[in-house]
């Protein structure tokens, strides 16, 4: 006899069970709309900040931003009225510390048996998401039928699929990889906490930059206490000095948010916190 498909309730919890963020879908496969109080973030909510912090609106706002692992919100009168109207389960990959590789065709599929390390596999309707750990920056059409889901994106859960995932490998993250464009000095220095200094970024070596991320890893892990605050105003004064220019790199990147993760910090926190830190500086 066959067994009922779970509800996409069902399904949700189970993944907040094992901290992994998810929001609902509705027709079309697409996050519900925010509440009139929301619309156009006029709240200031995620992701497009007018000012830093979560929205705290208690309806699934904002897409991918409301994402949740907490089953009390996810069974709250807002979210149990968007989850009667669900078709599917969507979640945040890299609240997760998880990146998709989604593989929108069968050439695309072929390509990256060729040439990615295999990993967890979830078969979709035109081709597969190949799911490796770690986090990386969320970029469509990386490639012909290729795009990346990790950070600030939401991904269909499509079921456990196959394999054993595997760590997040280079070749997946330099597919994200640009050749830095030169961006000239705002007209006004920012003023930053911890006294960074802001204006061109001076590492024409890589010793600065090297010097720099590993003091930022530092100042994280001997924090004693007000982890969360260290974690924000350290990515802020990072972002100060290095994020104009082009130079950090996603493995910089992924080396803060360890760092960070180490103190006790979710993969998520991590991620607001960068992506607050960057709103304030208005990279």
């Amino acid at each position: 006899m066959t067994q009922p498909m779970p509800s996409p309730l069902h399904t949700a919890l189970r993944l907040a069970a094992s901290d992994v963020p998810v929001l609902p879908l509705r027709a079309g496969k697409v996050p519900f709309g925010n509440c009139p109080t929301c619309a156009d973030n006029s709240c200031g909510g995620r992701p497009n900040m007018k000012v830093p912090g979560p929205c705290l609106c208690p309806a699934p706002c904002h897409g991918w931003a409301a994402a949740t692992a907490d089953p009390a919100v996810v069974v709250s009168p807002p979210w149990a009225a968007a989850w009667r109207r669900a078709v599917c389960v969507a979640y945040h990959p890299g609240g997760a510390a998880l990146t998709v590789v989604d593989l929108d065709n069968p050439a695309a599929v072929a390509w990256a048996r060729e040439t990615l390390p295999a990993t967890q596999t979830v078969e979709t309707t035109r081709g597969e998401h190949w799911i490796y750990r770690g986090v990386m920056r969320s970029v469509n059409g990386v490639r012909p039928g290729v795009d990346i889901k990790s950070a600030m994106a939401y991904a269909r859960y499509l079921g456990p699929g196959t394999g054993t995932t595997a760590a997040l490998p280079d070749a997946v993250r330099a597919l994200a990889v640009k050749e830095p464009a030169t961006v000239r000095p705002g007209p006004h220095a920012v003023a930053v906490p911890m006294g960074a200094a802001g204006g061109p970024c001076p590492h024409r070596t890589p010793t600065f930059l090297e010097r720099g991320i590993v003091m930022a890893e530092q100042r994280i892990t001997q924090a004693r206490s007000a982890v969360h605050a260290t974690v924000y105003r350290t990515f802020l004064v990072v972002l100060s000095v290095h994020g104009r220019c082009g130079c950090l790199s996603d493995d910089h990147i992924t080396r803060l948010f360890t760092a960070a993760q180490a103190k006790g910090e979710t993969a998520r926190h991590c991620t607001d916190a960068w992506n607050n830190a960057r709103t304030r500086l208005g990279l």
